[in-house]
């Protein structure tokens, strides 16, 4: 593994914010009422993925803006437990942003966001974090709509040849112009997406077919991760798919899967694992942690070798035939449904 004093960091540069986790039997009809069953503030969203990376050995620095307030306070609580460092001057006289998260019992969710600091940055905000050689930055698809967009794409244009791009699109890229994916897409050297971005980017359905598709977009040696659920995730690298299997669960709480799967990869990439080697662990992390409820319970590497040290891991093989073949639909139900065998969205 690297030696800690060399190796690079992982920067973010999304949205820190609070999630308000209200539990709730069942959405009301518009203009009802419903009693909740519990509420609790987590520090969440790009939080999520540091913790994950932080647990797993990877120094890391938050580059997007945090406020000043009561949940710019949860937020930097929650990172300073795990030291990782904020490098961008706090916004003054404006706390960061909130998402309410409604969790019905059958495990549906619905999201409410309340947008402020975090979505304030500059070129010169982003350029405290100073990137180097080696270092993973860290972009996520939200950034690149509304005031954040281009600030963004105009300082990741600037970044040193060497330091990894690494593109989360999440929803969002679909919904931006074309000129703004293209420009991403152009700088991206590892994309991390579930298989239902990676349609939405391509038409393919089946991954298979859809990473190939995905990497026509990008630069030849760029690398791509597509996860689907307790199915595990394919790899793509240089024309080679590999399948990495995942370990399915029991869920009780999958809010934060994905960017634990994304902060455990990046910080074994920077700890000197392989990427399907990284992909594993990543699989194996994302299966802990949709057994704990809150969104910021990603394991230690310890719990991820003790994890892994009691299953029958099977080696990285080419796509059975069931692998990321089942169609989308809008508004299908999600694979990470409450009670449902779950790794990472």
């Amino acid at each position: 593994m690297c030696d800690t004093q060399t190796m690079g960091r992982l920067i973010h540069t999304a949205q820190a914010m609070v999630d308000q986790v209200v539990n709730i039997p069942a959405l009301p009809e518009r203009s009802e009422n419903t009693i909740a069953d519990s509420v609790a503030f987590y520090a969440a969203s790009a939080v999520n993925v540091h913790l994950a990376a932080a647990r797993s050995g990877a120094q890391c620095v938050h580059a997007g803006s945090v406020g000043t307030g009561r949940y710019a306070d949860t937020i930097r609580a929650a990172l300073d437990a795990v030291g990782v460092t904020i490098s961008s001057p706090p916004v003054l006289e404006c706390d960061s942003g909130v998402c309410i998260v409604f969790v019905e019992r059958t495990g549906e969710r619905t999201f409410v966001t309340v947008q402020a600091a975090e979505r304030i940055i500059s070129v010169e905000s982003l350029a405290t974090s100073q990137p180097q050689p080696g270092d993973y930055v860290c972009v996520s698809g939200y950034t690149l709509q509304g005031r954040t967009r281009d600030p963004l794409l105009r300082w990741l244009q600037e970044l040193p040849s060497g330091v990894e791009i690494v593109l989360d699109p999440g929803a969002a890229l679909a919904r931006v112009s074309q000129r703004t994916r293209d420009a991403i897409l152009d700088l991206t050297t590892l994309w991390s997406s579930n298989a239902f971005e990676a349609y939405e980017l391509t038409g393919e359905h089946d991954m298979r077919a859809a990473a190939p598709r995905v990497a026509k977009y990008l630069h030849p040696s760029a690398r791509i991760v597509i996860r689907d659920g307790a199915a595990g995730c394919l790899t793509h690298a240089r024309g080679v798919s590999t399948y990495l299997p995942g370990f399915p669960q029991r869920a009780v709480d999958t809010n934060g899967a994905g960017d634990t799967h994304v902060g455990v990869m990046v910080a074994c990439l920077l700890t000197g694992f392989t990427l399907n080697e990284s992909c594993l662990r990543a699989n194996a992390a994302g299966a802990i942690k949709v057994r704990r409820h809150g969104p910021d319970t990603a394991p230690t590497a310890a719990e991820i070798n003790a994890f892994l040290a009691v299953q029958e891991t099977p080696a990285a093989q080419e796509t059975p035939a069931a692998f990321g073949s089942t169609p989308f639909e809008k508004g299908a139900p999600s694979v990470f449904e409450k009670g449902a065998t779950s790794v990472a969205d």
